[in-house]
Parts: structure tokens; C-alpha cells; sequence
């Protein structure tokens, strides 16, 4: 097992991105290829859940675009991640907050933190 940590020291990339949690919204700039051109989307959402550990850790952000709910996994380690902004800090008491999917309109607010 000692092997796979010296292996994931060596390949990964050290992003410097601030502290977030469950609850907190955050942007997301995300590159994206199409043909030979290449632009940044940025994707503004709640954090769901943050997962794993080392190069395998990912996080899970949920936006409401329209009436839908998007939910999208980012892995940590991703080279197609330019930056990661943090908007809010939210206030939620579990780690993995599954269950602002079921909810809608003003319910599925979040407190925000008081720093």
C-alpha cells in the first residue's frame, strides 16, 4: 500500500483551491474542448458531497438550471479545472447532503455561515 502514496505524491498536480464543504456554493471553471477551440464554463452550484481520498478524491456540485436539477462530479485532480471559487459557506449538520434533492423552492435553501 505505501507504493500507491508514493505513486500518488509523484502524479498529482497540488491545485491550490480554498477550503470547502457540504452546503457551500461554489463556481466551478471548467475547460471544455470543442474541435480545435477551447473555452471555460463556469458551473455555479451547492456542494453535495466531497469523496474519497488522494488523486481518486472528487466533489459533487448541484445547480438548478430551470426547474432541473444538474448534478456534476468533479475529480480533484482534473487538468480541466482552471479555478474553483468559493461564494457562500453554508450552514448543514451531515456530509452528504442528498436530500436537497427531494426538495424545492424556498425549503431547499441553505443557512449561510456567519464567519
Amino acid at each position: 500500500m505505501e507504493l500507491l502514496k508514493v505513486v500518488e505524491e509523484q502524479y498529482s498536480t497540488k491545485k491550490e483551491w480554498p477550503e470547502f464543504g457540504p452546503g457551500d456554493t461554489i463556481t466551478v471553471h471548467y475547460k471544455i474542448v470543442e474541435g480545435n477551440k477551447e473555452r471555460v464554463q463556469q458551473f455555479r452550484g451547492v456542494v453535495i458531497q466531497k469523496k474519497g481520498s488522494g488523486i481518486s478524491a472528487t466533489f459533487t456540485v448541484r445547480k438548478m438550471s430551470g426547474n432541473i436539477g444538474v448534478e456534476r462530479i468533479f475529480p480533484n485532480e482534473s487538468p480541466f479545472i482552471s479555478k474553483v471559487e468559493l461564494n457562500k459557506r453554508g450552514h448543514v449538520r451531515r456530509a452528504r447532503i442528498y436530500y436537497v434533492r427531494q426538495l424545492t423552492g424556498k425549503a431547499a435553501r441553505i443557512k449561510e455561515k456567519r464567519i
